[in-house]
């Protein structure tokens, strides 16, 4: 009985300190991410993430990031058009596609978005998702 309450604690203390220990494959991606930003998303959402009140909408702390990964890799993608509701305020501006990033471009600046300016969304979005919904 000790054993097995040994062994299931040890687990158990691993498993919550790994929770802790950020994933460094995401902290690179995150890196990468911020110089994909700068070059692509920094003009309309602007260097601090807060967007230009009443014209493009913030990406920080917003509620629209907040989304699934699989609708935010289409935006960048495919590109969006009208009205979109961000933190309770409307938007209605396009967004080109951006389909000449790469995978991991646009992996790498989701992962940066997500993880900024005050979000912390779980998980890591991959190259592998991305070229999955490229279509």
């Amino acid at each position: 009985m000790i054993k097995v309450s040994s062994i299931t604690l040890i687990i158990l203390t691993v498993f919550i300190f790994s929770s802790f220990i950020p994933d460094p494959k995401l902290n690179e991606s995150i890196k990468r991410g911020k110089e994909v930003y700068a070059l692509n998303c920094q003009n309309c959402h602007m260097e601090d993430g807060k967007g230009m009140p009443e014209i493009n909408p913030p990406v920080a702390k917003a509620d629209y990031i907040k989304k699934p990964a699989k609708n935010l890799i289409g935006i960048i993608l495919k590109g969006q058009t009208g009205n979109v509701v961000v933190n309770g305020k409307k938007y209605n501006i396009d967004m080109p596609a951006q389909e000449y990033l790469t995978d991991e471009q646009i992996a790498d600046v989701l992962n940066y978005v997500r993880n900024s300016w005050g979000n912390k969304i779980p998980g890591t979005i991959t190259p592998a998702t991305v070229k999955a919904l490229r279509k």
